[in-house]
């Protein structure tokens, strides 16, 4: 599978962005494919923002990568998927190191590769308080306990502005897990382009899944519903509800929020209009795509100038839960030559490369596609992103 990777590693970009979030289903491992590239971790509330980095050159403040875990594979047994991502994370140092910020004394601006960029124009302790335009929920139920995911928009007139692939923190009322009022604050990528779903720069958008784990509907560590109370599911010894994704997910017309950041700057989208970006996203992983998309797509001020190739791989268990879907269908059709999309339903599409289970995950769907995913590697030009459950780790 892997006989055609040259011995010479083409240079290109890598970023990815892990949700903090437990995995609801069994969760193919994607960032194994990463492993070959040393990964500097920062830790941003509960989600993880990973610079594509050797440890020679990580930049400051971006931490040590972890050692490898006992039992984990090797580069040399991954898929040809597996060779295309290690390939593309391996090579580029100084451009992937270029990505992460410098931080600056300038309050609420950070600087990356000489621009300044917003950043943390308000913390947890003075967040700013937005009001909700809309939330409506975009997936219908499935057999899986957390189903429920929700594209909420809210006003910050303004005050919040933010670029594509950065993400805002939100505060809940609490009490958390661990009896805080209010929770400590939970980190979203941002679903809306900079200038907002209405092209006003006045609103944000979050796409949020409602975080549910049951016993004996897999993973639930904690539970926080007390036995035989929970209105779907009373028969459960234990239940745990997120505190914030419930927050969100139940967020009405005309409700305050509670809006820290942004921040991230490792997601951000190239300044070349002919680069090509190649994404990677499962679930609400999509957010920060829909953010760049967008812009790239959609957006009056902006739509038309892209002269590259963006290409989204969308990975869900099942076909209605398939995020924004119209929205990439729109968008391929007005833009065959440089959109291209495909997705893997796992729970619906079989895959015979599968040995584990013979569902077709992103990796697979990807694999169909080597030859010219290998071309677009092998471009200088070329950026790969990633963005999903900790699974994809």
């Amino acid at each position: 599978a892997t006989g055609f990777l040259p011995a010479q590693l083409p240079p290109s970009h890598t970023r990815t962005l892990v949700s903090g979030m437990a995995p609801s289903h069994s969760q193919p491992a994607l960032a194994p494919m990463l492993a070959a590239a040393a990964v500097g971790a920062v830790s941003l509330g509960s989600a993880y923002q990973a610079f594509a980095a050797p440890p020679a050159v990580l930049p400051r403040g971006a931490g040590r990568a972890a050692p490898p875990r006992a039992g984990a594979s090797s580069s040399a047994a991954l898929p040809v998927a597996g060779a295309l991502l290690v390939a593309a994370a391996a090579g580029r140092r100084s451009g992937a190191v270029a990505r992460c910020a410098a931080a600056v004394k300038k309050k609420g601006v950070r600087v990356v590769e000489g621009k300044e960029i917003p950043w943390n124009l308000f913390g947890p302790k003075a967040p700013y308080k937005g009001t909700v335009v809309s939330n409506e929920t975009i997936t219908s139920r499935t057999p899986l306990c957390n189903w429920e995911t929700t594209h909420v928009i809210m006003r910050h007139d303004k005050k919040v502005p933010y670029l594509e692939g950065q993400s805002i923190g939100i505060i809940a009322p609490g009490p958390d897990k661990k009896g805080e009022k209010p929770a400590k604050v939970r980190l979203y990528s941002i679903a809306s382009s900079s200038p907002g779903d209405d092209e006003t720069y006045e609103t944000v958008s979050l796409c949020v899944k409602r975080v549910v784990e049951v016993d004996g509907m897999g993973w639930c560590k904690y539970s926080n519903v007390e036995p035989g109370t929970d209105p779907e599911f009373p028969d459960a010894k234990m239940v745990y509800r997120g505190v914030c994704s419930s927050h969100i997910c139940d967020m009405k017309e005309g409700d305050d929020a509670l809006i820290t950041g942004p921040v991230g700057a490792e997601m951000l989208l190239p300044d070349e209009e002919d680069a090509n970006i190649v994404m990677f996203a499962t679930g609400t992983g999509i957010a920060p795509f829909r953010s760049m998309l967008r812009r790239l797509f959609h957006d009056k001020g902006t739509k038309g100038k892209f002269k590259g190739i963006a290409w989204l791989f969308l990975g869900v268990p099942y076909s209605n839960s398939l995020l924004y879907d119209e929205e990439w269908k729109v968008m391929r059709a007005e833009n065959p030559d440089t959109f291209r999309y495909d997705y893997a339903i796992s729970n619906e599409q079989a895959c015979e490369k599968n040995k584990i289970n013979g569902e077709m995950w992103v990796q697979h769907r990807a694999m169909e596609y080597a030859e010219d995913l290998w071309t677009l590697v092998k471009n200088k030009k070329t950026h790969i992103y990633m963005c999903g459950l900790k699974g994809m780790e």
